[in-house]
């Protein structure tokens, strides 16, 4: 039920303690890739298949999901008072048209990029800001999970506007869990991806590169 949680907590896997004014979250090498491995959601029939590739801006990982669900995350230890801002680049090759995202049958996204804040001592007392790449809603839509309201979805990119094109999007992480759930929050403790598609049993191709943190 509570499919981002469940997964969080099977994924923060890397712990990294770190103050720089621009913390690169994801290496996307390789070694990484085989030492996050791919933690599949409670539920989900399939794994979503992540690999490397490479462009003229670098490394990425590339995910592909066949009615499936599993993710790449980390523990982390982000100082959000110096370096608040998360900078995605992102690209959808194959998106999810016509399902409703802020339902649980629709609850699925091409690529998403959530952080998540511990508040508890269990996954489920966790908040989350989940900021993803619709197939269906606008830019600056936001909405509770159907799941849980501790975990608010969060429109950076649309395929309506971008789709199978590279975009790079940025997001103010403490300014929005203050916004979304009434938090001052100082450290975040952890971040993952997933493209997943088990709820409304489709197939979707998303591609993540050069996540990072930054002052500004």
């Amino acid at each position: 039920m509570f499919k981002i949680f469940y997964f969080i907590i099977s994924v923060l896997l890397i712990t990294n303690f770190v103050n720089a004014e621009s913390v690169k979250v994801f290496e996307f090498t390789e070694k990484e890739l085989s030492e996050l491995k791919v933690r599949k959601v409670r539920g989900a029939d399939n794994k979503t298949v992540y690999s490397i590739g490479l462009n003229k801006n670098g490394n990425f990982f590339k995910a592909v999901a066949d009615n499936a669900a599993s993710g790449l995350g980390k523990e982390v230890k982000i100082d959000l008072n110096k370096t608040p801002f998360i900078n995605i680049t992102w690209k959808i090759e194959q998106d999810l048209k016509g399902i409703k995202e802020d339902t649980k049958k629709g609850h699925d996204f091409s690529a998403r990029v959530f952080v998540i804040k511990k508040t508890g001592s269990t996954a489920l007392s966790n908040r989350a800001v989940n900021y993803v790449f619709s197939s269906n809603k606008s830019i600056g839509e936001n909405w509770p999970s159907p799941y849980t309201k501790k975990s608010i979805d969060n429109v950076l990119s649309s395929t309506k506007d971008n789709f199978n094109e590279w975009v790079t999007v940025k997001a103010n992480v403490k300014e929005d869990f203050k916004k979304f759930h009434n938090l001052d929050v100082k450290e975040l403790s952890g971040i993952a991806i997933m493209t997943d598609t088990d709820n409304s049993k489709k197939s979707a191709v998303a591609y993540y590169q050069n996540i990072y943190f930054s002052a500004d």
